[in-house]
């Protein structure tokens, strides 16, 4: 792996995640409990002997700048291991932001060329949740005699219009491909982890300006490298939705799962907005009731937590229900509230007696439907809800949005409310 650096595109906007990346890159969303995603691709590459990295930031890349920091966290500062945050090139000749995953690792071939001795190029995703060895990758890319190798798994028929698909020969040689056709032949679902020999890489972009690997560069390299597919069989989760992102959280949770951060030694950063962010051990109450959860360091729990994962910091009071939810730092829950299926950003408050995703309503979210589903509801970072407030089903909640206190209040399901209230459907 000395002879290997790796390039982790990080600069996506993550829309379907909707509040959740409103202030942030999706790489940079917190996850299970004390880890950002971003966290899983680094500590595989660390873990496989990867020295080298580069993180291709673009969409509102503070957050996720200040939790990679230099790398220290992952071991990867000092002399002879590197993390270099790398956003799009200053002073391009069109435009200084990132038009295509090819695109990014071809503003940074300056990067990649400051190593000698670097002759394969890793590219990963930072977006997705899953434990991998790449050394095995790039020594079956090696064996293989490769220009190009693509790791892959299958996936189900019905989900495969969602991937970039591939038709392999007995040798697993590609001799077919689609970027999320409509009607798939395979479903052989491509990773979005590619391995290139370095001068097939600096090859391809001196032929063609395209900008995709998925679109453009993997088709190119199908018909005139020798391009391969090494399978994949573990655990590997795309969360890009808010039904995937709650998914994979709740699958730390089902021991029937093979996901398990402190099994493959998945590392993160302590530090929380310029603090060293040691906390006090979590405070379990004399009548509190904790089933089946994940409780992070510096919680408080009074109430009861069932199903649920909750980051650093999070107080549940008295009387206080929470199930299948997850919360994210500093989140209060006030006394007798109740929540079902409720995704929580960071410093959002809940009243007491409030209700959340109670309601026996399921319609769909009026202004994004399809976005939440499974009777899920979102509530965006620095929310405010009241005492005794009710809010259904399929709900969002911006960011930062405050509803006044009264003592009664009611945001039915399906009900979009923006800060400014505007899309706002409040009794």
């Amino acid at each position: 792996m000395n002879r290997t650096v790796g390039m982790i595109l990080a600069g996506g906007v993550g829309s379907r995640l909707g509040v959740l990346s409103q202030h942030r890159a999706k790489p940079a969303v917190p996850f299970g409990g004390i880890y950002r995603i971003i966290d899983f691709t680094i500590s595989n590459a660390i873990n496989s002997g990867l020295n080298f990295l580069g993180i291709l930031t673009q969409y509102k890349p503070h957050s996720l700048m200040t939790h990679l920091q230099n790398g220290a966290a992952w071991g990867l500062s000092g002399r002879t291991k590197m993390l270099k945050i790398l956003p799009p090139s200053t002073g391009h000749k069109d435009s200084d932001w990132y038009r295509g995953t090819a695109d990014a690792v071809r503003q940074n071939m300056q990067f990649i060329n400051n190593f000698e001795n670097c002759d394969t190029v890793l590219i990963l995703s930072g977006d997705h949740i899953y434990h991998m060895d790449y050394s095995q990758l790039v020594e079956y890319h090696r064996q293989k005699e490769a220009d190009v190798t693509i790791a892959a798994m299958t996936v189900p028929m019905e989900d495969a219009k969602e991937f970039g698909i591939a038709e392999v020969d007995a040798q697993g040689r590609v001799i077919g491909w689609e970027e999320k056709p409509e009607k798939p032949r395979s479903n052989l679902a491509s990773m979005g982890i590619y391995v290139f020999s370095l001068a097939y890489l600096e090859k391809v972009f001196s032929e063609t300006k395209d900008n995709d690997f998925g679109k453009n560069i993997i088709p190119h390299a199908m018909e005139s490298a020798n391009t391969f597919i090494f399978p994949f069989s573990g655990y590997w989760r795309d969360v890009g939705t808010i039904k995937a992102y709650w998914q994979t959280n709740m699958d730390i949770l089902d021991p029937n799962q093979p996901i398990d951060p402190e099994e493959w030694q998945i590392y993160t950063t302590v530090n929380e907005g310029a603090r060293i962010g040691d906390r006090p051990p979590t405070f379990i109450g004399e009548n509190s009731n904790i089933e089946n959860s994940l409780i992070s360091q510096g919680c408080v729990i009074e109430g009861q937590v069932i199903n649920s994962v909750l980051s650093p910091g999070v107080w549940v009071q008295k009387g206080a229900v929470l199930q299948d939810c997850v919360l994210m730092n500093n989140c209060e829950i006030g006394e007798g509230a109740q929540l079902k299926r409720v995704i929580i950003d960071k410093e959002v408050q809940i009243g007491s007696d409030a209700s959340i995703g109670m309601s026996s309503d399921t319609r769909q979210n009026a202004t994004h439907p399809g976005l939440l589903q499974d009777g899920l509801t979102v509530i965006g970072k620095n929310a405010f809800i009241p005492d005794r407030c009710r809010i259904g089903q399929h709900c969002i909640i911006d960011s930062g949005v405050v509803i006044e206190q009264r003592s009664s209040k009611t945001v039915e399901s399906g009900t979009t409310l923006l800060q400014n209230g505007k899309a706002a459907t409040v009794l």
